[in-house]
């Protein structure tokens, strides 16, 4: 029975709240719905900008993290190879 006040409030709720929003509302449907395709375009384009920008950062401590890995193997294999050669008298 409380279940049922609570579902009665809440769409009773909606209800009001749709028709307030209707009556207030300051263009026609069409362009308050434009409008907010517009601003999620918007959104959805900064947050793929952001999105994108994290991808390069990333991306470049890594590449910087091969080439720090590649640079220090040649330095050890140099070394290596100079180890493993006979001393010249």
């Amino acid at each position: 029975m409380i279940s049922g006040k609570v579902v009665l409030g809440a769409l009773a709720g909606i209800a009001a709240g749709a028709l307030i929003g209707v009556l207030l509302a300051p263009d026609k449907g069409s362009k308050i719905r434009s409008k907010i395709v517009k601003q999620g375009e918007d959104y959805l384009d900064s947050m793929k900008g952001q999105f994108n920008s994290l991808l390069e950062s990333i991306s470049g401590k890594f590449d910087g993290g091969k080439v720090d890995v590649g640079d220090s193997k040649k330095a050890n294999s140099k070394e290596a190879k100079r180890d493993l050669q006979p001393a010249a008298s």
